[in-house]
């Protein structure tokens, strides 16, 4: 049996990887912003090396921070520890530059392996386990943006053009009888959660079904086709304000006609069978509504999903495209794509944040967001767990993000 990776071994793999979803990009694309609420791809490498040198390094003798007024350019959103760069304007960060970031990489990685190779008491163990997990969900996110930012450019290049989807028929739309009465929902364990899916406690379930797989581009195009996008009563009111404010007429990435999306491997025709993708939640809860069916609790989902195993189409060692769905039961509960969930975005009874500056981490959050369930394509496997609680505004596009149909029985 293999001993389980040491965290130093953890610490190195995780940021090895971010720097393989690099490769093939050039610095040019690694500085561009092309919106409010995406960052660019050298900001998340900077971000995420800066967490560790503030949270991690700065209290050991041994290390200099050779930079002090870089905290204040990759601070995120840490009030607690100071003041950070207006978010809208972190592609205007042409200095520092890639070269000197990546340096920046290399030296605090250097002096984690030298902190990480001493005796780590279990409260600064947690720290860099939070940073570990922290830099998979940039790793998400530094992919979301670049799809984002190759899809703003005239040119619409591809950050991948070798990805591909399977071309299989999906599975038929079926329901899936979910568990009803109390039950248990929430991480519970010694391994890690975020804050946010703590503590574990009993809910009550009525009967409902769960559909077997996520709802797919052809199911979402016969949507469009029908004036889904013209039809009030399918939107909540929020939700329709955004449609007439924004123009939406279909999903993010899709072509005026319905025949092509903007992929990671560049500009592809639409997949009948593989599921629609980059949808806010305004979106799939109208759609759900058109469907005659809803969209499923965040307990419901987690109920269907804890006796299930963690595997799926997920990140792993190269970024995906999402796949159709084949098989029996509940399908595509791990990864593809997020799922939206039915439930607003907050504290379980009896949450309590982390302690100190890292407790702004997701309480502060919990406001005006709606949660998805279950990791997409590009979500690392060792990542997503079934308690695993992602957010998001409900205008949110530009995210792996897609829905599952439910209904009451």
């Amino acid at each position: 049996m293999m001993a389980s990776p040491s965290l130093a071994e953890r610490y190195l793999a995780v940021r090895a990887q971010t720097m393989r979803l690099c490769q093939g990009l050039e610095a040019e694309d690694m500085q561009v912003q092309s919106m409010p609420d995406a960052s660019p791809g050298k900001w998340h490498l900077a971000h995420t090396t800066w967490f560790f040198e503030r949270f991690v390094l700065a209290g050991d003798s041994r290390y200099r921070i050779a930079e002090p007024d870089w905290h204040y350019l990759f601070n995120s959103y840490y009030q607690t520890v100071g003041p950070m760069h207006a978010r809208p304007q972190r592609g205007l960060l042409s200095r520092p530059t890639l070269a000197h970031i990546h340096a920046w990489r290399a030296r605090v990685d250097e002096a984690m392996a030298t902190r990480l190779a001493d005796a780590v008491d279990p409260a600064q163990a947690a720290t860099v386990e939070l940073g570990i997990q922290h830099e998979q969900q940039h790793q998400e996110l530094f992919l979301t943006d670049i799809l984002h930012a190759f899809w703003s450019n005239p040119l619409r290049p591809a950050y991948d053009a070798a990805l591909s989807v399977q071309a299989r028929p999906c599975a038929p739309l079926r329901y899936v009888p979910g568990r009803e009465g109390l039950v248990e929902i929430g991480h519970a364990g010694d391994g890690f959660a975020f804050d946010n899916e703590r503590p574990r406690h009993r809910t009550l379930l009525g009967p409902h079904a769960l559909a077997n797989r996520l709802v797919s581009q052809a199911e979402y195009a016969a949507f469009v086709q029908d004036g889904g996008y013209r039809k009030p009563p399918l939107w909540l009111s929020d939700g329709w304000a955004v449609v007439q404010r924004e123009g939406w007429t279909r999903p993010l990435y899709w072509s005026e006609d319905l025949t092509a999306q903007f992929t990671l491997a560049g500009e592809v025709a639409l997949l009948p069978d593989a599921p629609v993708s980059q949808l806010s939640f305004f979106e799939a809860d109208a759609y759900a509504r058109w469907a005659g069916a809803r969209l499923p609790t965040e307990m419901e989902w987690e109920a269907g999903a804890q006796t299930l195993p963690v595997a799926g189409n997920l990140l792993e060692d190269r970024p995906r495209l999402p796949q159709s769905a084949v098989g029996e039961g509940l399908l595509q509960m791990y990864g593809d794509l997020w799922e939206w969930t039915a439930s607003p975005y907050v504290g379980y009874p009896g949450f309590k944040p982390l302690p100190g500056s890292l407790g702004e981490y997701n309480g502060k959050f919990m406001n005006g967001q709606w949660v998805l369930r279950g990791g997409s394509c590009a979500t690392p496997a060792a990542h997503i767990r079934a308690t695993y609680r992602n957010f998001f505004p409900p205008h949110a596009r530009w995210q792996f993000a897609g829905l599952r149909l439910a209904r009451d029985i």
